[in-house]
């Protein structure tokens, strides 16, 4: 008999990515595609066959939120995301990306996708050169074409980012200044419809306040999407609209009303059809309880009957675990302070040891730490009302590397203790740490001062976590199941030493399918089909004829996973740089892209990263589009 299959996986417990209940099936690729799925397939018919029985078959997941826009550039196998099971990425969020190359002809010296990533994505100036180096196109067109000829390993899903079509049309300086001028603005509506015509998936935008600039000499300025108005946001997004593309935004979270304003540009009610918007991020914020409830009340009453919006918050599906490099995390830049810390390149030593050296900082050092931890300040404190997420308690910093080895596990509320017993004359066990106590001022003032202290001895080499979110199992499990929310909140690809959230959809569902396996089921169709609905793809289904984007996965091995424990460094040679990443060993048996293995039993194909196995996705009435391109919308 003709072998017409190229594999054939027997006997798996088959989630179709529906929501159905699984059921146990083969599943036959030919040709990159589903070519059958049934009971008793004939193996005769494929050239290899697969045993999965006891193995649950799915499809790949969708991460929805990644910066790897960068990456795909040096590495466009992406591996930290195909390692857990993850098929498909979309890029391009929170304003950023390379739909215009590097763009260093918008002004003299600029240098946008350094200026614009090296803070807010946590990546180090040296491999964003590197990237920049290559994005030698100007056009948007032309970006699609490179993406098209990348060895992709997953699926890759562009947007339009905000920032740099504000730096296309009105260079870089004017971008971070200005509002655009009418024909400015119009430029801007026919580049970004032109770019929706052409196959973007969306378009992304930024309003966190604590997103900056890196170099000089705008290192106190905000990235240019932070300058629009809402006139501004109202008419980009009026284009996304007409073409029923995504919105993926940020709020402005220190406004009420400027929240509520902007992300009514999703209503259907009031601007005659719904606006597909997705936001960041559906997080229980340990400083402040109420913000997680006033964002799922918000979801409710822009997607209902009232409103008539089409509206996700983005979860995430772990402890919203955060690192730091000494002063250097990106939950550092809210505070001012702290944020003067940052706005210093990574490796200038020097320039901050000069200004934690500077009585004047010092004091305003102290008053940020200090503030609500005395007086009628301390009720907001204790009633969790708090306008930062960084919580500013020694006892919630978990040292994980510093050169004082006995310090590695403790909490710096255990070191400050120790501190002052040893200043109080008791004995303390440690010829090393006994010489590191001598040198700090005393008596000290206050927790300021210990840790300012610390970071004039170590900088960098203090590495240290904190919990800021998502603190009870429980309740991040709730708000994934959430039907008004979408799973995918990772970040994947940026704040390279700072967190690590490529195992995030294998956490959801591990929470889910903890319940059983109807839950399990909705859990694999929120990782799966709703986002590609959302954004309107050809992905996150196993039917016959469709794109074969599937994993296997050892459900057991998935009960006994504990992704708090499987983060770890590595040296990635293509940063030249230490990265955190996850490792879900056992979970994932299988990956398959486009019908082709690319991962088997902990081990990748010897071809990822040497050949194409994932496309570039648009969405699936993109060709409907291409007669809306204006002339001469190109400038």
């Amino acid at each position: 008999m003709l072998t017409d299959w190229d594999v054939l996986i027997q006997g798996a417990r088959l989630f179709d990515g529906t929501g159905a209940a699984p059921r146990i099936s083969d599943l036959a690729i030919a040709d990159g595609v589903v070519a059958a799925i049934g009971p008793a397939l004939d193996p005769a018919r494929a050239r290899r066959t697969v045993d999965a029985r006891g193995l649950w078959a799915l499809p790949g997941f969708l991460d929805i939120h990644t910066h790897y826009d960068l990456e795909l550039e040096l590495a466009p196998g992406l591996p930290e995301s195909v390692r857990h099971g993850v098929t498909t990425v979309v890029i391009s969020n929170c304003s950023l990306g390379l739909a215009f190359g590097a763009q260093r002809r918008s002004g003299p010296g600029a240098d946008p996708i350094v200026d614009c990533f090296a803070r807010v994505e946590n990546i180090p100036t040296h491999v964003l050169r590197r990237a920049a180096d290559r994005a030698t196109w100007s056009d948007s067109r032309e970006y699609l074409e490179h993406l098209d000829g990348l060895f992709l390993g997953p699926n890759v899903v562009p947007m339009i980012p905000h920032s740099m079509l504000r730096i296309e049309v009105m260079g870089f300086q004017d971008s971070v200044t200005r509002a655009p001028r009418p024909d400015e603005l119009a430029a801007m509506q026919a580049l970004l419809r032109k770019g929706l015509a052409e196959g973007y998936a969306g378009f992304s935008t930024d309003a966190l306040p604590f997103h900056y600039l890196a170099l000089d000499p705008n290192r106190q300025k905000k990235i240019p999407t932070q300058y629009a108005d809402y006139a501004e946001l109202k008419a980009l997004t009026s284009v996304v609209r007409e073409q029923d593309r995504v919105w993926q935004a940020t709020p402005p979270k220190d406004s009420a009303f400027g929240v509520i304003r902007t992300l009514l540009l999703t209503s259907g009610r009031l601007f005659g059809r719904p606006l597909r918007t997705t936001v960041v991020a559906a997080l229980d914020i340990a400083s402040n309880r109420f913000l997680i409830v006033l964002g799922l009340v918000l979801a409710r009453l822009l997607n209902s009957r009232l409103v008539r919006g089409r509206f996700a918050l983005q979860s995430l599906s772990a402890a919203f675990k955060v690192w730091a490099d000494g002063a250097i995390t990106p939950i550092a830049e809210e505070i001012p302070a702290l944020r003067e810390l940052n706005e210093l390149d990574l490796d200038d030593r020097a320039g901050r040891l000069r200004l934690l050296n500077d009585p004047a900082y010092v004091e305003r050092f102290r008053a940020m730490w200090n503030e609500n931890k005395r007086g009628a300040g301390r009720l907001r404190r204790w009633l969790r009302l708090e306008q930062y997420a960084f919580t500013r308690n020694l006892a919630e910093m978990t040292i994980d590397r510093c050169p004082v080895a006995e310090w590695r596990g403790k909490t710096l509320a255990q070191i400050h203790a120790e501190l002052l017993r040893f200043q109080a004359g008791e004995p303390v066990a440690g010829a090393a740490v006994r010489a590191v106590f001598a040198g700090f001022p005393a008596p000290l003032r206050d927790e300021a001062e210990f840790l300012i202290h610390l970071l004039k001895l170590f900088d960098t080499d203090l590495i240290w976590h904190t919990i800021t979110a998502n603190r009870k199992p429980a309740r991040t499990r709730d708000l994934l199941m959430h039907p008004l929310l979408l799973p995918g909140f990772n970040d994947s690809g940026a704040h390279l030493t700072n967190m690590a959230f490529y195992d995030g959809a294998l956490r959801a569902l591990k929470l889910a399918a903890a319940t059983g396996e109807a839950d399990a089921a909705f859990m694999v169709r929120r990782l799966t089909r709703d986002p590609a609905e959302f954004f309107n793809i050809d992905a996150g289904v196993l039917e016959v004829g469709r794109r074969a984007d599937l994993i296997l996965i050892d459900p057991a091995a998935l009960a006994a996973y504990d992704g708090e424990t499987h983060v770890t460094r590595v040296y990635r040679a293509e940063f030249e740089h230490e990265q955190l990443v996850n490792r879900s060993d056992g979970v994932v048996r299988s990956v398959y892209i486009g019908g082709r293995l690319v991962r088997e039993n902990d081990q990748f194909t010897d071809d990822l990263g040497r050949v194409q196995f994932g496309r570039r996705l648009a969405p699936r009435d993109a060709a409907l589009h291409t007669d809306r391109i204006p002339a001469g919308a190109s400038l």
